[in-house]
């Protein structure tokens, strides 16, 4: 079974000790190297030098020059007294046709040498020769006689086994500080990897690894929009949902927030650090969810994570269910008042006047059939009968007079139902509180008028109105101008009304006082609810 070092910081200790393990020993090598050419250049110079002494001895000079009889055993002896004391390898003088007349071995003296003459230059020739004696470190220097002339020339010779000895003599001095070296790089590779595993908050490669998977799986695999902010307001982490919920382009990742995402409510909840839990943001094409949470890693900020929720589809059925709920609340209040009709019926036939029974029974069918007749006679679709319905009932409940008026005609307006449930409930509910302060009478009027060129839903109210100051903000997700109980939808209604309105194409506008009138154009060809195509 293969042991496996599980630990990183033992792994990135033990990577460092090998690679520094392997330079160290590649670079004392390499120095090594280096020392020898050294010493090879060193050693060739001290040839040299003995090359040079010898050339000037006078005596060695003239007999190059002119060969006496006891010149022979004279440079022979100077050569070896030479070579003696210097500690030299050979000493060999050769003249200008190539015969040596000294040697350490005699029987060459006399002999000719096969190479040319080199110093005909004039100049000292250093290099590595391999002869009689070995491998050694040489030097030819050129030998002049008294007159001048180019007489030879004196080869001298070191043995490399000199060379050898000293670099050996120099070269543990040399490891010591390249073990020094190592044992410093090896502390240094611990600290790095320490460093490294408390940047990592102690996990190792494979949880690393595993994490890694199981956050690209689980970022891309949920229905939920999800960023990641660092604490520079640059996004770090996005997943496909996020990407498509805010419209972001194919790469945020690392780009700040302000650049991806235009300024308004969406961008104020998304850098807004006290932003707290399901805020609900209202873009032109969605409602969103938006939670934010900062990130608290090891006692430090690491910026906050958002999440997102697509509710456009749930504001949608909330709509068509306060439409329901309206006329389920219709319902209840007419049994409530039926009960006690009843109750008025039952009393007066007991009292034995049928005749007044009789005419209260005609009053109160003259009075429900006039305002079925009125829903009924400017509204096709049941749905949105039902919803005045309800808001006719509530209004009865709060005092207030809901007016439909004459030039009210609607058809059944296919694919557009939930559109205008969401614009006129919102847009009457807002009605209802502005004047719900105010004395009677309370007055809130409803024009609906579908012809051939567009749809126009007009809601005034008798109402305070809109001041002036808030006007450019009122159709902002987040804004309101309500107080205390009147704050029923928190700033979300008009947003809405807003948002339905622009992904249908057509515009919203407000004016008074006296009162607020909202008016609402959508263009004939916006026949799709959008809405109902999610």
């Amino acid at each position: 079974m293969r042991f496996r070092i599980r630990k990183l910081s033992t792994q990135i200790f033990l990577a460092q000790l090998v690679i520094l393990t392997a330079s160290m020993a590649v670079g004392f090598v390499l120095f090594a190297q280096n020392a020898r050419a050294q010493l090879d250049i060193e050693y060739q110079s001290r040839a040299a030098a003995i090359g040079q002494t010898v050339a000037g001895i006078p005596l060695v000079r003239g007999c190059m020059a002119e060969a006496g009889p006891s010149c022979p055993d004279t440079l022979q002896g100077i050569a070896e007294a030479t070579r003696t004391q210097t500690g030299a390898a050979y000493v060999v003088l050769i003249d200008m046709n190539r015969v040596r007349h000294t040697h350490p071995n005699t029987a060459l003296i006399g002999v000719r040498i096969e190479e040319p003459i080199v110093v005909k230059d004039g100049k000292v020739h250093l290099g590595i020769d391999s002869g009689f004696t070995g491998v050694t470190a040489n030097a030819r220097v050129p030998l002049y006689g008294p007159g001048g002339a180019l007489a030879g020339e004196v080869s001298v010779g070191i043995r490399e086994s000199s060379v050898s000895s000293e670099l050996l003599g120099q070269l543990p001095s040399y490891a010591l500080w390249f073990v020094v070296a190592l044992v410093l790089g090896a502390l240094a590779s611990w600290a790095l990897a320490a460093w490294m595993k408390r940047r990592t908050f102690g996990l190792e490669l494979d949880e690393i690894v595993r994490l890694l998977q199981e956050r690209e799986a689980t970022l891309h695999g949920i229905r939920e929009g999800v960023i990641a902010i660092d604490p520079g307001g640059r996004v770090s982490v996005v997943n496909d949902e996020a990407q498509r919920l805010l419209g972001l382009p194919p790469v945020p990742a690392r780009r700040l927030l302000t650049e991806l995402i235009p300024p308004g409510r969406l961008l104020e909840v998304l850098t807004d650090p006290t932003s707290g839990e399901d805020e609900i943001v209202i873009t032109d094409d969605l409602v969103l969810v938006v939670n934010r949470m900062p990130v608290t890693l090891a006692g430090h900020a690491h910026g906050s994570v958002v999440t997102l929720r697509d509710r456009t589809e749930v504001e949608g059925l909330t709509s068509e269910l306060a439409g329901e709920r309206s006329l389920t609340e219709s319902m209840r209040a007419q049994q409530h008042e039926f009960s006690n009709r009843m109750h008025a019926i039952a009393g007066l036939l007991e009292l034995g006047r049928p005749a007044d029974a009789l005419q209260y029974v005609s009053e109160i069918r003259g009075t429900t059939a006039d305002l079925d007749e009125t829903l009924r006679s400017h509204f096709a679709a049941p749905q949105i009968i039902g919803l005045m319905l309800g808001k006719a009932a509530e209004a009865n409940e709060r005092g207030i007079d809901l007016v439909i008026t004459s030039q009210t005609n609607l058809g059944r307006a296919p694919g557009r139902v939930q559109a205008l449930t969401t614009i006129l409930g919102n847009l009457i509910d807002n009605a209802f509180d502005a004047v719900g302060g105010t004395p009677p009478p309370r007055r809130v009027e409803v024009t609906v008028v579908d012809d051939a060129a567009d749809l126009t839903v007009i809601v005034s109210d008798s109402g305070p109105g809109v001041p002036a100051n808030a006007a450019p903000h009122i159709f902002r997700d987040g804004y309101t101008t309500k107080h205390g109980s009147l704050v029923r939808h928190g700033g979300l209604g008009l947003a809405l009304v807003h948002s339905t309105v622009t992904k249908l194409g057509g515009s919203i506008s407000v004016s008074g006082p006296p009162g607020a009138t909202f008016t609402v154009t959508l263009p004939r060809a916006a026949e799709s609810d959008p809405n109902q195509e999610r």
